[in-house]
């Protein structure tokens, strides 16, 4: 399975190592280019962009986003304008569960 990991923080960062522990291949994204460098040290494929990111998953894309609750909306919209119908978009941040339910729905 490949998987795409938006954020690259302590969690995300070492969620994207358990993955690719467990044989996966993971596409690697954030804003601080050394975070991407280093899980590409570790065997991740990593992105410059969000258009990247999207060009180098074969749909089905799978795409997890762990980053701040206050940016989840946002990031989940700018994610959102580059996959397709069938892809899916895991939030693993803090946000709160009813902004999650209203994108979900706004997803569909």
């Amino acid at each position: 399975m490949q998987l795409a990991m938006i954020g690259l923080g302590r969690m995300g960062a070492n969620l994207v190592r358990r993955v690719m522990n467990a044989g996966h291949d993971c596409v690697v994204f954030d804003l601080d280019p050394t975070a991407v460098a280093e899980l590409v040290s570790e065997g991740a494929e990593g992105a410059n962009s969000l258009d990247d990111l999207a060009g180098k998953l074969v749909p089905p894309r799978r795409v997890w986003i762990m980053v701040s609750a206050g940016l989840t909306g946002q990031v989940v919209d700018e994610v959102a304008t580059r996959l397709e119908p069938g892809d899916v978009i895991i939030d693993g941040g803090n946000s709160y569960y009813r902004d999650d339910v209203d994108r979900a729905a706004k997803l569909r």
